[in-house]
């Protein structure tokens, strides 16, 4: 048991320790983000569809867990087996190196000393797992090579038949020689010993690992995200109607704080605007690259603009609603110039990740942002800083690019953007869909008027209806709130004469265009869930 957990506290001083050369190599060269990146990557996506179906925004954590927990796992057997074989645990922990070599090396845009934590990390692991292994007392390390052969020496001596001394009796002169302490005694100081040098070792190894990780995201990017004003828009958005929130409904704004985050980035990329650049090129007759000052110097608008996730399950809250500040991609694409032929998009984001969206919706008057405030501040680290895409009625999986640093115009018969070949639609318009916030799911209410309400979205075409139905009733049209444009979601009330008894609700959309939202089920996948949103409610 003591060795295993000494195996453990090494992997974690070599993970502690990773992180903090991270520091000068770059976040994602540490070996627990580089290895979830390449799961990340390349996993089934069935696999990732159902780990955001569980876990839902807390997708990356459950990720970064249940690797630390495999790593774990596997650490302690490696400590379990050094005592029996050292050579073999020199093998797991070089195996621990080769894998987060690899992955740190493979990682978009990795330096050439992208390898370093890893090294610096097992190497520290090698000497952190002998030094506990000689505090719980693990032969062979903590014997010296003279008492191996004495013991050697020994058992040839009792062997040609010669008697053992008695610890307790006169040795050759005559002379009685001490008793040793008891083997309690030893076995209770030795205990000491190694609790204390694994909490040595668990300790430095968690201050190690928080304070790198605090290093790299207090980087020259969270005083220069500060330190940012935000210019002027040359349009702002309308303000709010009144009766646009319907009581118990979800903000018709969502905050920053709480607004929905879904990508492939296990730790948000720490871009510099003062290095950042966006390069717009491909099939264009004038190519251009901006920087960050030449970016804040375009005209901006403002607009309020209803993101969505393909991931998102009927009646999930995979979306939300923000005040988005930005310059019209359209302005953008047409000083470039697209060639003839040119009828996708590519957007590539500074780690990699690709996204493309229709030529034609991007230029079809739609207010579809290169965006850089988010509810009146600078975007988020978490939600693209320094500057990302929002495209009305586009699930984000094909437009909502963060920490976006190239655009390259091509077609969809040349280049298949990252989701493509794991299985999901090319072009992904936001299906019509509905969703009852209150009362929630299994919730029990007195009999009476009981307020129905939620919201629907068809963004770029607008929710012209709701309707409600409890149990096989009717379908009864629910009261619409107010709302700034067809590119937001639109929130909706109804109240119920509810009587005793348990029921079930369902609610249907139809949107601008006089497209009812669908009955049939179908998952996320490839293009998106379908199907009508029921809640059980027990009255009484």
């Amino acid at each position: 048991m003591r060795a295993g957990l000494a195996g453990v506290a090494a992997a974690a001083v070599a993970v502690g320790a990773a992180e903090v050369v991270a520091v000068a190599t770059g976040p994602l060269s540490a070996p627990l983000p580089a290895v979830g990146g390449v799961v990340v990557d390349n996993v089934p996506a069935g696999v990732k569809d159902f780990g955001i179906s569980l876990f839902g925004v807390h997708d990356k954590t459950a990720l970064i867990v249940g690797t630390a927990i495999l790593l774990a796992i596997y650490a302690f057997g490696v400590g379990a087996a050094a005592p029996r074989s050292w050579r073999l645990s020199l093998a797991g922990i070089g195996l621990f190196a080769v894998i987060g070599v690899v992955a740190a090396q493979t990682r978009h845009d990795a330096s050439v000393f992208a390898w370093l934590p890893t090294v610096v990390g097992a190497a520290l692991a090698v000497g952190v797992l002998r030094w506990l292994l000689g505090l719980a007392g693990a032969p062979p390390l903590t014997m010296p090579l003279r008492e191996l052969v004495g013991v050697g020496g020994a058992s040839r001596s009792s062997a040609t038949g010669s008697g053992p001394q008695r610890a307790d009796g006169p040795d050759h002169d005559g002379a009685s020689t001490a008793r040793p302490s008891t083997g309690q005694d030893s076995y209770d100081i030795g205990r000491r010993g190694f609790v204390r040098g694994l909490a040595i070792a668990v300790g430095g190894a968690l201050v190690a690992g928080f304070g790198g990780r605090w290093l790299s995201s207090r980087q020259a990017v969270t005083s220069a995200r500060d330190d940012v004003v935000l210019p002027a828009p040359r349009q702002t958005a309308p303000p709010l109607p009144a009766g646009v929130q319907v009581p118990g409904v979800t903000p018709y704004v969502s905050p920053n704080k709480t607004f929905y985050r879904i990508d492939t980035a296990l730790i948000p990329p720490q871009v510099d605007p003062s290095t950042w650049q966006l390069r717009i090129h491909g099939m264009v007759r004038n190519p251009i690259t901006i920087t960050w000052d030449q970016l804040l110097a375009r005209p901006m608008i403002e607009r309020y603009v209803t993101l969505a996730c393909v991931s998102n399950e009927v009646g999930g809250d995979l979306i939300g609603n923000a005040l988005w500040l930005g310059t019209p991609i359209r302005e953008l694409l047409e000083e470039v110039g697209p060639l003839p032929g040119a009828d996708q998009v590519v957007q590539r984001s500074v780690d990699g990740w690709t996204c493309g969206s229709p030529t034609s919706v991007l230029m079809d008057g739609r207010d579809a942002l290169l965006a850089v405030g988010m509810n009146g501040t600078p975007l988020p680290v978490n939600h693209g800083f320094p500057a990302r895409m929002v495209v009305p009625g586009l699930y984000g999986y094909v437009s909502a690019c963060k920490w976006i640093t190239e655009i390259e115009l091509s077609t969809f018969s040349a280049f298949d953007a990252y989701w493509v070949p794991r299985g999901w639609s090319q072009q992904g318009p936001i299906k019509t869909e509905s969703r009852i916030d209150t009362p929630r799911d299994g919730k029990t209410r007195a009999p009476g008027t009981v307020l129905v309400g939620g919201v629907a979205w068809a963004q770029h075409r607008g929710i012209t209806k709701v309707e409600v139905q409890v149990d096989d009733e009717p379908w009864a049209s629910a009261t619409l709130a107010a709302t700034v444009s067809s590119d937001t979601w639109r929130e909706w009330s109804w109240p119920w004469q509810a009587t005793a008894g348990e029921h079930r609700l369902r609610v249907r959309a139809t949107d601008g265009t006089g497209q009812t939202q669908t009955s049939t089920p179908a998952p996320p996948a490839p293009d998106g869930a379908s199907g009508w949103h029921s809640i059980s409610v027990q009255i009484g």
